[in-house]
């Protein structure tokens, strides 16, 4: 049990928590507001092509990270304007843009970049290491060298906690997700905190996206999601539709995967421990992990009153 001693293990966990807790946050707005969307795996796609094309064309990381949330923004926008308003089926329509999303993003790469990639010399987004923090035992072992990226998903995990659960705004869209014609009827518009809550799940997946090409590495790959975007469906579902719940069920996920890499070489077989994460995932979408109950107009489509 010493490699639970291993500091490698637990700033592995936090940092492979990132791509899985923001998708799983984004999923949780939309979802809220009565949207099933399983489309952050096509979504975090398209973020991370962007991120780096921009941080690439402008030699700002910064700019790539906007760039990511303005394209997961429009993408989430076309979601939402065909299963809000044309009432298109909402799991049909994700699958849609997962795949729309790694084949556009393969075919950008090869145009753009051609088939040596994305340069080296590509901007990413800077590690950050805070000396109160990283001296403190135990607790540091999380935070030695992590990209900026996670100090801002911890800060946008508390801030949809709160937002979602201690704000009238939060409570709106709550509220279209549970009963939007009672909504409706007391004058609330459905549709545009719907329309809310699936471009917040947008720009939060993006991001989760820009994370793996300018936060981890600086390069774009394809499918370099690797299915994190189903795993981050199954995180939101684990954790019950609340971002704490989503947060505490990406850890866990990305505890898995960092455990993986930490035994390598081990007696336990390589792949025996690659699929850990993905074992976990498939117990919680079953439902062996802990009943879940969405939100009672969760997938729902809406007919405007008014």
């Amino acid at each position: 049990m010493s490699f639970l001693a291993s500091p490698q293990l637990w700033a592995g966990t936090l940092s492979l928590a990132v791509p899985l807790a923001l998708p799983a946050i984004g999923g949780t707005f939309s979802e809220r507001t009565g949207v099933v969307n399983i489309a952050m795996e096509g979504i975090m796609l398209i973020g991370a092509f962007f991120a780096v094309a921009c941080s690439h064309w402008t030699g700002s990381a910064w700019l790539g990270l906007l760039a990511a949330m303005v394209a997961g923004a429009l993408i989430a926008f076309v979601f939402a304007w065909a299963a809000i308003r044309l009432a298109a089926d909402q799991v049909v329509l994700g699958m849609a843009i997962n795949i729309f999303g790694a084949g556009i993003t393969a075919f950008l790469l090869n145009t753009v970049f051609g088939y040596n990639g994305t340069p080296t010399s590509t901007p990413s987004l800077p590690n950050i290491t805070i000396p109160a923090i990283a001296n403190v035992p135990v607790l540091g072992w999380f935070f030695h060298q992590q990209s900026v990226l996670v100090y801002i998903m911890l800060a946008l995990v508390i801030a949809a906690h709160y937002f979602l659960f201690h704000t009238r705004l939060g409570l709106r869209m709550r509220a279209v997700g549970e009963n939007p014609l009672a909504a409706d009827t007391l004058g609330l518009n459905v549709w545009r905190l719907r329309y809310t809550g699936v471009i917040i799940g947008g720009v939060l997946s993006a991001i989760g996206g820009a994370y793996l090409s300018i936060g981890i590495l600086n390069s774009f790959d394809v499918n370099m999601t690797n299915g994190r975007g189903y795993i981050a469906l199954a995180a939101m579902i684990f954790g019950k539709w609340t971002p704490y719940g989503a947060f505490g069920a990406a850890m866990l996920f990305a505890f898995a995967t960092s455990l993986a890499d930490v035994l390598q070489g081990n007696v336990i077989p390589t792949d025996l421990l690659s699929m850990l994460p993905y074992a976990l995932t498939v117990l919680a979408l079953a439902g062996l992990v802990g009943r879940s109950t969405a939100p009672a107009a969760d997938g729902i489509p809406y007919t405007l009153e008014r």
